[in-house]
């Protein structure tokens, strides 16, 4: 994976005083994390896309997606404030549980003709690359 990818899942670029170079810095809030604005989006996606689902699946598939959804960036947040790297790596962990959830009841959803789910797995896969390199970073750092 380009090392790119791996920085970029957890800073924020920022401009120099050099016309055309760029500079990456550590993330100050979770806002500035790259996996979070993906995981952020997808959210917005699901809630979208299960307003087209049938009225008898509100408390059901609907509930169960967007919940799942939810969790995504909700763990990316608490792992970022968490002080400790181990406890860091378990909330992304958390989150690419709750990410293979959603892509379930998506594949599901499909499945049942509620919708045509392949631009929101797209989606959702991005966002697992980059949780995915974030994760294996911090644990990187964890063992030397």
């Amino acid at each position: 994976m380009p090392s790119r990818l791996r920085r970029s899942c957890f800073s924020v670029e920022s401009r120099s005083q050099k016309p055309g170079v760029r500079m990456r810095q550590a993330a100050r809030n979770f806002q500035d994390l790259i996996v979070w604005q993906k995981a952020h989006k997808f959210v917005l996606a699901a809630y979208k896309i299960t307003r087209t689902f049938p009225q008898s699946e509100i408390y059901g598939l609907t509930s169960q997606l967007r919940r799942a959804a939810v969790s995504i960036p909700a763990n990316i947040v608490e792992g970022f404030k968490k002080a400790g790297k181990a406890d860091k790596s378990r909330f992304l962990n958390i989150a690419q549980g709750s990410l293979e959830e959603s892509r379930y009841y998506l594949l599901l959803a499909q499945d049942l003709g509620y919708c045509d789910s392949s631009q929101i797995l797209k989606q959702l896969e991005e966002v697992s690359k980059l949780l995915d390199a974030y994760n294996r970073t911090i644990k990187k750092s964890i063992t030397g």
